[in-house]
């Protein structure tokens, strides 16, 4: 069994190139700050205060995160990634915007996830992750009923799950998983509603990079029921 929720273990590299001088002082002075701590978690243990939560899972370079975060200062915003350079790129973007309003992980976000109270959620985002096209490695996506479950317990309902992919197989893939659950409705009516950005879902660097390329890009918006 390859369900990430199951077996979890993160596929994929940790560290690209080797991180510069200022770089490194960033990630052992703002870091520590800004972690997500041990144990149990809530809004009044991440964030001093109790305050709607959301999750991004596997943030990339932060740019979605950091508009989100600078958009709501009222809402805490935990990021989990277990890239380093990723990690480093939000300090960078947590750091020039002053947000108080952030918190990090740098690992699985299905840890921190599981130590989050049920129905604490406002929105879990979940964009351009690793598509593991191979048909063997499917059951490595993120969504799947494993990782589903744990998101729905954890989204209150009426609040959203978002999926943002250029990649045509996690698209349909996408689609398939979904249509199987019955704690989430899509809020699709018409293909242009999820052929198009809202106007309050930052543009990352992932997705300026396949529209660069030609690629189509998908912005899927689930209720929990």
């Amino acid at each position: 069994m390859n369900d990430p929720a199951v077996i979890r273990r993160l596929y994929g590299r940790r560290q690209g190139h080797k991180l510069r001088v200022a770089q490194e002082e960033l990630v052992a002075e703002l870091l520590p700050r800004i972690s997500v701590p041990e144990g149990p978690l809530s809004a009044a243990t991440l964030f001093g205060a109790d305050c709607p939560m959301e999750v991004e899972i596997g943030f990339g370079g932060g740019e979605h995160l950091a508009g989100q975060a600078a958009a709501r200062p009222g809402t805490g915003f935990i990021g989990c990634e277990p890239f380093l350079n990723g990690v480093v790129s939000a300090l960078g973007h947590v750091r020039d915007g002053a947000l108080g309003n952030v918190r990090l992980h740098m690992g699985d976000a299905l840890d921190v996830l599981d130590r989050l109270p049920d129905a604490s959620l406002e929105r879990v985002y979940l964009l351009h992750p690793d598509p593991w096209p191979k048909a063997r490695h499917a059951k490595r996506r993120m969504v799947n009923h494993g990782p589903l479950d744990l998101i729905a317990a954890k989204l209150k309902p009426g609040c959203e799950f978002r999926l943002g992919t250029d990649d045509p197989t996690y698209c349909r893939w996408a689609m398939m998983v979904m249509n199987q659950r019955r704690d989430f409705t899509w809020t699709a009516a018409t293909a242009h509603d999820f052929q198009t950005r809202s106007t309050d879902w930052p543009e990352t660097r992932y997705e300026r990079k396949a529209r660069r390329q030609g690629h189509e890009v998908w912005y899927f918006r689930w209720v929990r029921i």
